[in-house]
C-alpha cells in the first residue's frame, strides 16, 4: 500500500489500544491524494477527530510529513474532508490521559482540532514527533520572517 498506510499499521500494531479500526485504508488514500511532490511522511497515526469519546465512527488519519500535519477523512458515501496545518499556523498542543483513552488537542491560528480515542500508551510519542518537528519548523519560519537590521 503507501507510505501512509504502512506508517499507520506500524502504530497499530505499537500501540494496539486505541479505536482506530473504521475504514482506515480510504482515509489514508485521502492523505496519499494530497502529498505534494518531494513530500515524505515522518510519522502517521490514527484516532477519531472529534471531542467526543463515545463517537466511534469519525475516525481520521494524521500524517506528519517533512512540511506539515494532514488530517484526512473519507465520507462513507461520497467526498472527504482534508485538514492541512503549516507550522506558521500551529500554536499549541495539549495532551489529555483519561482513564482508558488519551486525547490530543491541536491549537492553530484559524481552529482547534481534537484527535479522541487514542492509546494512552500512544500520547507521549505522539507529542514528542509534533512537537520536535513543529520547534524545528518553527525556527525556520522565524528566519524567513525576521526583519533585517
Amino acid at each position: 500500500m503507501g507510505q501512509v498506510y504502512d506508517h499507520v499499521m506500524l502504530y497499530k500494531k505499537k500501540f494496539p489500544g486505541g479505536v482506530t479500526w473504521w475504514r482506515l485504508k480510504k482515509h489514508c488514500e485521502v492523505v496519499e491524494k494530497h502529498l505534494n511532490p518531494g513530500e515524505k511522511v515522518i510519522y502517521a497515526f490514527a484516532g477519531q477527530k472529534n471531542d467526543k469519546f463515545y463517537d466511534l465512527t469519525s475516525t481520521a488519519v494524521i500524517a506528519l510529513t517533512n512540511k506539515r500535519i494532514l488530517i484526512g477523512q473519507k465520507r462513507v458515501v461520497w467526498g472527504y474532508f482534508l485538514s492541512s496545518i503549516t507550522p506558521d499556523l500551529y500554536n499549541d498542543m495539549q495532551v489529555y490521559q483519561g482513564l482508558i483513552w488519551g486525547k490530543i488537542t491541536i491549537d492553530t491560528v484559524k481552529e482547534v482540532v481534537v484527535i479522541t480515542n487514542l492509546s494512552k500508551d500512544s500520547l507521549r510519542e505522539i507529542e514528542t514527533e509534533i512537537t520536535e518537528f513543529m520547534m524545528e519548523e518553527k525556527k525556520k519560519y522565524a528566519k524567513y520572517n525576521s526583519p533585517e537590521i
